[in-house]
């Protein structure tokens, strides 16, 4: 095996979020959100491909704590390890 290889970790992965009535997940992949922390928007590199995205940190039902990025040109949500 190489060493001298670079390697993505921790990779956004696509997911199907369910928004409730506020436009905030209630459901990430049949799951419930359980809580919500930080909620933050990253509006970025207009000069070149622009960025618009909406971060969310959640804990899910079963404690499990991820933070969900919405893509907010396509509407596409993601998840992510923080």
């Amino acid at each position: 095996m190489k060493t001298d290889r670079l390697r993505a970790i921790n990779t956004p992965r696509r997911v199907e979020v369910e928004l409730g009535a506020a436009g905030l997940p209630v459901m990430v992949e049949r799951r419930a959100v359980e809580s919500m922390g930080e909620i933050w928007r990253i509006d970025d590199e207009w000069w070149r491909a622009p960025i618009h995205r909406r971060y969310v940190e959640t804990i899910l039902e079963g404690g499990k704590h991820v933070v969900l990025i919405e893509d907010l040109t396509t509407g596409e949500w993601w998840v992510q390890k923080p």
